[in-house]
């Protein structure tokens, strides 16, 4: 059917309201369809673009007219689901819409995706009614039957003998019975529109697979319609009219050379007027497939009723034997080296070809003088006992004389190879594994029924019926054709493959009866036919590719004349074939097709193995007929033909279409067609989770599995994108990333702003070339989305192990203690959770993927050893082209009494060890006396902290005062006015900017807090300051000073993040000691190890 059906259901009120019988209401004259109608398949594949949010109007099922909505569902039962009604239709109106829908169209684009609602309109037309016999049975006969039968089989029979022949046999019909009945599982467990082996490979294997062997086809269908335009170009030429040939050959050893030329010629001819005829009508070709069909089933009559005739009445065929050797007969007119003529012995014309003159005392041929010439049948019967000297094989190479076992030759001293002797001659190698390449492409063409499902009564029953029942035949016709050839034909005259030595006759041909013509004319129109028919399905297979859009550049042969016809994909195939033709040869055409075709029914094999081992809910075909080790040995015996025929063929094969496989997953549209793959995907990461469920990752494995927590506008979009840029340069696309937000509210309020927020995130994911997935959680509040993010992220043993966030930079201006309380709270459930926490700080100015550094060094202040972390996340930015050229330098600090000279020394060999190459600097900090402006800093920060607890301001009176406090904090720290400063023995005195800087540097002066000025009007006695916070703001100012002096111009300052105090009492001055600890630097990563050790220096 190449037509979609659409149905309308209109709602009907009850007849006890007044309404007649056909549903029209008393008075009205008909009930109006609404114009909104929908395809039942579209609304199967996207029920909720339909009626979610639509009004029941416009439903795809239940559309009204002027009802009121209220009176829709009168009754009472589904009241309970009424308002879902318009996204989920009554099971009822499915059933009705299901029962009346006869079968899907032909094409794979109106219902996989229907992209183009106009597209899909299409008329209706009456339901297919062809069965098993017409519709399977014969396509696939007429494809399997055709040259390699009418041309080779006799040659191939009488070089590998008919126990080699056999076996040839039986191993491709054995490898395409396998097949068919992977592929009668996969046809039955749904239906199969246009595109045939391709559409079950795509959907069952996903869109590379199927993409890469639907293009292996497509070549392989292409090839052979090239095949079978040569098989008919060597019967035309060969058999019918050899007069025609545009070429000759004055030497004989050029006439294999000319006939290929010839053959360039008239192929080229026969395409074009084939892709003519293709393009002007269809039509017509598939009204004369039935005739071609004839031809093939009258020409194998004819074949069994020769046999049988040679039992009692073999043909006269004789052969001109010299010594053993086979001679050509078109070159003479009599079997004899002389005759007699009346009473006189004359030389013959074979005489003249071996002597140099005519007379009997010429100097001849000394084979030709030591050999006499013999005449035998060349078909003798199948009651002559030839049998039992055509079962073994006989192999030859090329060039090789055709010599009959049995007779007796006398041997010349020289070698008679002469090639202008009337010899017949192997025009190539023969051996086992060449003749299978040959041979297989006789057996392909079952997918001829499966391919016509949309045209079958009962696609379920008849595919498989008939497809098997076609193998089953054909496979009987070869086997039985092996044996009754080399029951009746001598063997010279099979290995004969021209037939030269019967002066250009078809052997099969006289084999028949009643006439040689029968097999000629027969076989003239089968691959003729099947040439025709290889031109109009090729072009539709590429345009079913090319429809789907998983290759970008193939998208224009999707595209053809107005009734659809692919006019692009014809001419692409056109010339494709051309190369076949150009060639020449139809044995070394076959090999190639052979390939393609292989790794079709390979991976057919593969399909509907993995579909039966994952036990996909979905799988649930007809045809019960199948197991999963049938379609295992299918796959292997396709796979070592592949290597038998050719084993370079194969490798070329298996490149093209690993090359076509990773082009669609790089540059490939997105598609979910449910495939096998994916299931295979999900099988593997569950055992491979619960693999990891064993025990935590071994040091030597260890890597940060990163859950990224991201700030989000009210538009949803991200806040800091270089957070991204980051990650990318510090995973390189290795080990799990998670990107998660939080949106504050209820799911069932912002469940659209997530989709919406997500979206975002993976298209900025996507720009910065970030792999990893998505996690956009809503919670009433963010600090309990945060925390949920923190503990349920990842599955199994696949969870982040580590926690990248951006330094909240606005925190003093945060609505109240929320922002800086959430920071706090999150340092510590990451602590609690034992995963390394790094925190980002400007991380605007951080670099995008695109820039890159000339120069510069990544400077990492190793204070405290917390697992390795700062050693580890160094080396694997500068793996990343943006970092590469920096270099590592790692300071560690040295107190009073350690050795610095041998902690340099200690360093450096851990570095070494570490396999890390990296400068060492130790930096000693002397334990000087706290410094006047720490006091102050102090000061401040307490102060601030006892005023927002104290006071209860407003929101902008807060804002106001934290602004004012910061701006006053900014300017003792950077003007140049007086600042006091105190230290606990009480002494006073007034600072200008140089007694300053000489204190940060000395800081050995003793102050006094007296006549220190009231900043607040609640100044507390210095002497109550909190002394933890005063020896922690002592290390984080000088902590920075050093690191500033150090490391102000490095690209990358790393050092190591201190926890927040174990009293909660002091979180907001936990904020502070870290805004201190690293001021006046650009770029900052502060790191807090998870507590494990994830660096080692052994292998």
């Amino acid at each position: 059917m190449s037509q979609s059906q659409r149905f309308l259901v209109t709602a009907v009120p009850s007849r006890r309201d007044g309404l007649g019988s056909n549903g029209m209401q008393n008075g009205d004259s008909s009930v109006q369809e609404t114009e909104s109608t929908v395809p039942i398949l579209e609304y199967l594949r996207e029920p909720n673009k339909y009626g979610d949010g639509i009004p029941k109007e416009s439903s795809p099922f239940i559309n009204s007219t002027d009802i009121d909505k209220g009176t829709m569902y009168e009754g009472k039962n589904l009241a309970l689901f009424e308002e879902e009604m318009d996204r989920n239709p009554m099971v009822s109106s499915l059933l009705n819409r299901l029962a009346n829908y006869t079968n899907l169209t032909q094409g794979v684009r109106e219902h996989e995706e229907a992209e183009n609602n106009e597209e899909s309109r299409k008329k209706e037309i009456k339901a297919p009614q062809m069965g098993t016999f017409i519709g399977v049975y014969l396509p696939c006969l007429q494809n399997i039957l055709g040259v390699i039968l009418f041309l080779r089989l006799t040659w191939i029979v009488g070089a590998a003998g008919i126990f080699g022949s056999f076996w040839i046999v039986f191993i491709c019909c054995a490898c395409t019975l396998l097949t068919a009945i992977s592929m009668s599982a996969i046809a039955t467990n749904g239906v199969v529109p246009a595109g045939g082996s391709y559409y079950m490979i795509s959907r069952s294997l996903g869109p590379e697979f199927g993409g890469a062997v639907g293009l292996c086809f497509y070549l392989g269908t292409t090839f052979a319609g090239a095949m079978y335009i040569l098989g008919t170009i060597e019967i035309l030429l060969t058999y019918i009219v050899p007069s025609a040939a545009i070429f000759k050959a004055d030497d004989p050893s050029q006439e294999t050379q000319t006939m290929l030329n010839n053959m360039r010629v008239y192929g080229t001819c026969t395409i074009t007027l084939m892709a003519t005829v293709v393009f002007v009508g269809v039509k017509y070709v598939n009204k004369l497939a039935l005739v071609f069909l004839a031809c093939v089933i009258l020409s194998i009559l004819a074949i069994y009723a020769g046999v049988i005739k040679t039992a009692f009445s073999p043909p006269d065929f004789p052969l001109c034997i010299l010594g053993n050797r086979t001679l050509a007969s078109k070159a003479f007119d009599v079997c004899a080296k002389v005759s007699t003529v009346g009473n006189q012995t004359v030389t013959t014309q074979l005489w003249r070809l071996f002597c140099d003159s005519p007379y009997l005392n010429a100097t001849c041929d000394e084979y030709f003088n030591l050999n006499n010439v013999t005449l035998i049948q060349g078909i003798p019967g199948i009651a002559s006992g030839v049998i039992s000297e055509n079962i073994w094989s006989t192999y030859g190479s090329q060039g090789e004389l055709l010599e009959k076992r049995g007779l007796p030759s006398v041997p010349a001293s020289e070698s008679a190879t002469n090639t202008r002797l009337p010899y017949v001659f192997s025009d190539i190698a023969t051996y086992f594994t060449m003749l299978v390449g040959i041979y297989f492409p006789s057996v392909t063409g079952i997918m001829a029924g499966s391919n016509r499902s949309g045209d079958l009564k009962d696609a379920q029953k008849s595919i498989p019926t008939g497809t098997l029942l076609a193998i089953i035949t054909t496979s009987f016709i070869y086997l039985s054709s092996i044996i009754l050839f080399g029951a009746c034909i001598e063997g010279v005259l099979l290995r004969d493959k021209f037939g030269d030595s019967v002066d250009g006759n078809l052997v099969i041909g006289t084999l028949a009866w009643p006439s040689p013509w029968v097999i000629v004319i027969g076989s003239f129109f089968s691959t003729c036919g099947a040439g025709l028919q290889s031109l109009t399905g090729a072009p539709r297979l590429m345009q079913a590719i090319a429809r789907d859009g998983i290759i970008p550049f193939l998208r224009v042969f999707g595209h053809g004349k107005a009734n659809g016809e692919p006019t692009w994909a014809l001419l692409l195939t056109a010339g494709i074939c051309e190369i076949g033709i150009l060639i020449a040869s139809l044995d070394s055409v076959a090999p190639i097709l052979s390939m393609f075709f292989l790794m079709c029914y390979m991976f057919v094999n593969l399909a509907c193995a993995l579909q039966t081992l994952l036990k996909t809910p979905n799988w649930r075909p007809r045809f019960t007929y199948y197991h999963w080790t049938l379609s295992f040995l299918g796959m292997s015996l396709c796979l070592a033909l592949m290597f038998i025929c050719s084993w370079y063929y194969a490798l070329v094969a298996m490149v093209i279409a690993g090359c076509i496989y990773k082009y669609i997953e790089y540059r490939g549209a997105e598609k979910e067609w449910g495939d096998g793959i994916r299931g295979l995907s999900l099988n593997a990461a569950r055992y491979a989770l619960l693999r990891l469920e064993d025990g935590p990752p071994h040091t030597k494995n260890w890597r940060p599995q990163l859950l990224i927590l991201l700030n989000l506008d009210p538009e949803q979009n991200v806040k800091h994108p270089r957070l991204l840029s980051f990650t990318t340069q510090l995973k390189a696309g290795k080990g799990l990333t998670i990107v998660g937000s939080v949106l504050e509210g209820t799911f069932l309020d912002r469940h659209a702003d997530v989709q919406n927020a997500e979206q975002n995130i993976k298209t900025l994911m996507g720009l910065e070339k970030t792999k990893g997935f998505c996690h956009v959680v809503v919670s009433s509040n963010r600090r309990d989305g945060v925390s949920h993010l923190i503990q349920s992220s990842g599955l199994g043993g696949m969870k982040h192990n580590t926690v990248l966030v951006a330094w909240p930079e606005l925190w003093r201006q945060t609505d109240g203690p929320t922002g800086w309380k959430n920071f706090v709270d999150m340092v510590c459930e990451t602590t609690a959770a034992h995963q390394a926490l790094l925190v980002t700080k400007n991380i605007d100015s951080f670099p995008t993927n695109q820039e890159r550094f000339a120069g510069g060094t990544i400077d990492i202040w190793w204070i405290v050893h917390d697992g390795g972390l700062l050693m580890l996340l160094p080396f694997l930015l500068s793996q990343h082209k943006v970092w590469k050229k920096c270099k590592m330098r790692i300071f560690t600090v040295a107190q009073i009494d350690d050795n610095s000279i041998q902690m340099k020394k200690d360093l450096q060999l851990f570095l070494y060890q570490l396999r890390l190459d990296a400068e060492v600097e130790v930096v000693e900090m002397l334990d000087n006396d706290i410094s006047a402006f720490t006091y102050e800093r102090t000061l401040v920060m307490e102060q601030r902290s006892q005023m927002l607890k104290q006071m209860q301001l407003s929101k902008n009176e807060r804002e106001r005062e934290a602004q004012l406090i910061h701006d006053r904090n900014a300017a003792a720290h950077s003007s140049g006015t007086d600042r006091l400063s105190v230290s606990p023995e009480g002494i006073h005195m007034t600072w200008t900017k140089e007694k300053i800087t000489a204190e940060k540097n000395k800081n050995k002066e003793s102050l006094s807090p007296e006549g220190v000025r009231d900043i607040f009007n609640m100044k507390p006695e210095w002497g109550n300051l909190n002394q933890s916070n005063v020896r922690r703001m002592h290390t984080a100012v000088k902590l920075n000073e050093v690191v500033v002096n150090r490391s102000q111009d490095a690209r990358l300052v790393l050092l190591n993040m201190p926890g927040p105090p174990k009293n909660r009492q002091g979180d907001e001055n936990y904020m502070e000691f870290l805004e201190v600890l690293t001021e006046g630097l650009n770029r900052v990563l502060m790191v807090r190890g998870g507590g494990s050790e994830v660096i080692t220096i052994y292998s």
